[in-house]
């Protein structure tokens, strides 16, 4: 069974996401995740039983980090895996379940229109910056990510190139990141 649902204003500044390229160093960046965090649970590239084998690995440290676990899946997936959540595009997302943390993902201001609309507890807009995982693809940079961002209803975590120090100099409250961690 999912935890119970934290309030928006209450969800965790700082977020991970998994995916193949970080899982040889996932312990570590779990481990060194400041307490409260999230973790995102996306291992795409994984067979469905050894998905869920390596799901339950994550699950064990990041409860006992304290972290809340997000499951880029459907949310019967995460109810019957036991997630904080769940993680993906708003069309995927809705109806929002008020049983699951709800993440939506937005690159647009019609994605962000479209997370608003499905009432999403919070969306990741991303790129901010260049990625590794999308070499030369287009960013938001600063000024447009906050201009996407001021409209959103709910809160929005900075993804795309992230790490403590560009969240810091972005300024921006909440951050997610994949090779920032690793």
């Amino acid at each position: 069974m999912s935890q119970c649902q934290p309030l928006p204003s209450l969800l965790p500044a700082t977020w991970l996401l998994t995916d193949e390229r970080s899982d040889a160093a996932l312990v570590s960046a779990i481990t060194r995740l400041p307490p409260g965090s999230a973790v995102v649970y996306r291992h795409y590239h994984l067979a469905p039983a050894a998905r869920l084998e390596r799901f339950r690995q994550v699950e064990r440290l990041a409860r006992a980090q304290g972290h809340l676990l997000i499951l880029a899946d459907s949310a019967m997936t995460a109810l019957e895996w036991g997630a904080d959540g769940i993680y993906g595009a708003p069309r995927a997302l809705a109806p929002t379940r008020r049983d699951l943390v709800t993440i939506a993902t937005a690159h647009s201001m019609r994605e962000i229109g479209d997370a608003n609309r499905i009432g999403a507890d919070a969306v990741m807009l991303s790129p901010v910056f260049p990625t590794r995982s999308h070499p030369g693809a287009p960013v938001l940079g600063p000024l447009r990510f906050r201009m996407l961002a001021r409209h959103a209803s709910m809160p929005v975590i900075a993804l795309g190139g992230m790490n403590a120090e560009r969240a810091k100099a972005l300024p921006w409250p909440r951050f997610a990141g994949i090779d920032g961690f690793v």
